[in-house]
């Protein structure tokens, strides 16, 4: 039983710190960029915004309430992530991230059920004939936040070196590590099935 729990949790870890699909960690990035450590009850609603989104996608396709075109749904990925970077680019440095909590959130829940729906082919495979649909899918979703952890800690980290050792501004900060992302996403959204 604790050794199927950790197989599940492990599996949503390794999910979003796959290398090979890095959609997941850019819009963490995107989302996390322009906050700092003291912001962490904000980022811990956003993040858990997200999460909650995704998981909801997951509930519905594991009991095939929903099934969307999977190039669709890969192509919106990115588009999401372009969202997000370039409103960074926009609002850098102008405190938007603090002011419209309300439409960060409902657009970041919104982006989790995109993300989500994403997961739902492996999830399902992972699933297979259980019986437990739900256990598993908490299991997955607590591995996919323990990831998720991980990243945001990392790009604050990362935030918290640049501001201070390299005096980067933070509106300079938020700029850059947008446009990077950009710069990562765009060849995605080229490179889509569903343009082909």
């Amino acid at each position: 039983m604790l050794e199927n729990f950790w197989f599940n949790v492990e599996y949503g870890v390794n999910h979003v710190l796959d290398i090979n699909a890095y959609d997941h960690v850019l819009f963490l990035i995107c989302l996390t960029v322009p906050y700092v450590f003291k912001d962490w009850k904000r980022i811990v609603l956003l993040v858990s915004m997200f999460t909650l989104g995704h998981t909801v996608s997951l509930i519905l396709a594991a009991y095939s309430i929903v099934n969307a075109n999977a190039q669709l749904v890969e192509f919106l990925i990115p588009i999401t992530i372009l969202i997000v970077a370039v409103y960074n680019v926009f609002t850098a440095g102008k405190g938007a991230q603090k002011e419209r909590i309300g439409i960060l959130f409902f657009t970041t829940l919104f982006f989790g059920l995109i993300h989500g729906l994403g997961f739902a082919r492996e999830f399902r495979i992972l699933l297979g004939d259980s019986d437990n649909k739900l256990v598993l899918l908490l299991e997955f979703a607590l591995g996919i936040e323990l990831a998720q952890v991980i990243i945001v800690f990392m790009v604050l980290f990362l935030g918290y070196l640049g501001q201070t050792i390299f005096r980067f501004s933070k509106r300079d900060w938020v700029m850059v590590i947008s446009a990077v992302v950009i710069g990562l996403v765009i060849p995605m959204l080229l490179n889509s099935d569903f343009l082909k």
